[in-house]
């Protein structure tokens, strides 16, 4: 059975497609829920409501994931409360913020 871990470290290769840093240091992946039957469901946030990319997200999460021991499906649970925030970053994420020139 794959573990919150290797879930966590999987999903440092799905990239915020406008900004061009992983979604953990970035702090938009809020909670990871992995089923007796090896579902994953992602309690996921965005920068903004509004983003356009949601979609490739959750496909590149997807491409992140399936191929894991034991995961048989994935699925992302959009969450906007609370809403995202800088402070919700890393320091890592924070680090790669300041080196693209980002506050």
């Amino acid at each position: 059975m794959v573990t919150e871990d290797e879930i966590r470290t999987a999903m440092k290769q799905v990239e915020d497609p406008e900004l061009g840093v992983n979604i953990v240091d970035l702090g938009l992946l809020y909670g990871v829920n992995i089923g007796e039957d090896g579902k994953v469901i992602l309690d996921m946030t965005l920068t903004s409501m509004g983003c356009p990319l949601t979609e490739q997200i959750l496909g590149d999460s997807r491409a992140a994931l399936e191929p894991l021991d034991g995961v048989t499906a994935v699925d992302v649970n959009w969450v906007w409360d609370p809403p995202w925030s800088p402070d919700a970053m890393t320091e890592e994420g924070k680090f790669l913020m300041k080196v693209m020139g980002f506050g």
